[in-house]
């Protein structure tokens, strides 16, 4: 699989069937790039785990600090049809994020972001990424490493805030997956109150999610600013 950087380029010319409001909207290339300075992270299917408990979520909080380093607006874009992505959007109460859906996979096959996931049923989807598009023209982008699954390394909210601007201000925040009476998802919790962590808690979750999201299958499972740091024992190391 080949996937080019295509830092320089324009974006592909695409006409988008959305849905708002309960309604049909096309939504056209221009109407989202031009004349602004847009981020764009694009992911494997709306409702997936790491899609919908890190990637989308940290791009929703950072929206703010985005807004006042000069981007205009946050663009999620998924192969998945308008139904599912207004539906998903609700369901995340992602209002500072713009969910497209590149239901016939244009975008992401003029991208060359387009790949092949029929064997675990999803068929042709767009791989993760994301970019900085300036006036229709792509100026950073952070394709994730060619690997098996689905890696989640460069395309998160704090790597591309870190390009654009390297001292923007981010209030630390964590997000723990854990298990009712798990006394190591305990330990971890009381850690992050110690140190005066905020952060989410995401409990029942089963195992084969957490190893989808680079977790071993045990809890708890910790991501520290959008980043996955791991069990107790690591997340100790992390906050000292």
């Amino acid at each position: 699989m080949k996937l080019e950087n295509r830092e320089g380029q324009r974006v592909p010319e695409v006409t988008f069937k959305t849905r708002k409001d309960g309604n049909w909207k096309d939504v056209t290339t221009a109407d989202l790039f031009a004349g602004k300075k847009v981020a764009v992270f694009s992911l494997p299917g709306a409702f997936t785990p790491t899609c919908s408990s890190t990637h989308l979520p940290r791009y929703n909080d950072l929206a703010p600090v985005f807004k006042e380093n000069g981007v205009d607006s946050i663009i999620c874009l998924s192969v998945n049809d308008g139904f599912v992505m207004e539906a998903w959007g609700a369901d995340q109460e992602a209002e500072n994020i713009e969910l497209i859906p590149d239901g016939n996979g244009e975008f992401s096959e003029g991208m060359g972001m387009l790949v092949d996931k029929s064997a675990i049923g999803f068929g042709k989807r767009s791989w993760r990424y994301s970019m900085i598009v300036n006036d229709g023209v792509i100026e950073k982008q952070f394709i994730e490493p060619d690997k098996p699954g689905d890696p989640f390394e460069v395309s998160d909210a704090d790597t591309m805030l870190k390009f654009i601007n390297s001292e923007a201000k981010v209030s630390d925040g964590a997000t723990i997956f854990s298990k009712v009476g798990c006394p190591h998802c305990k330990a971890a919790k009381e850690l992050l109150d110690a140190k005066g962590v905020k952060y989410t808690d995401i409990p029942g979750l089963k195992t084969y999610a957490l190893k989808s999201m680079g977790g071993t299958g045990t809890f708890p499972l910790v991501f520290l600013d959008g980043k996955l740091v791991g069990g107790n024992t690591e997340l100790a190391e992390a906050l000292k």
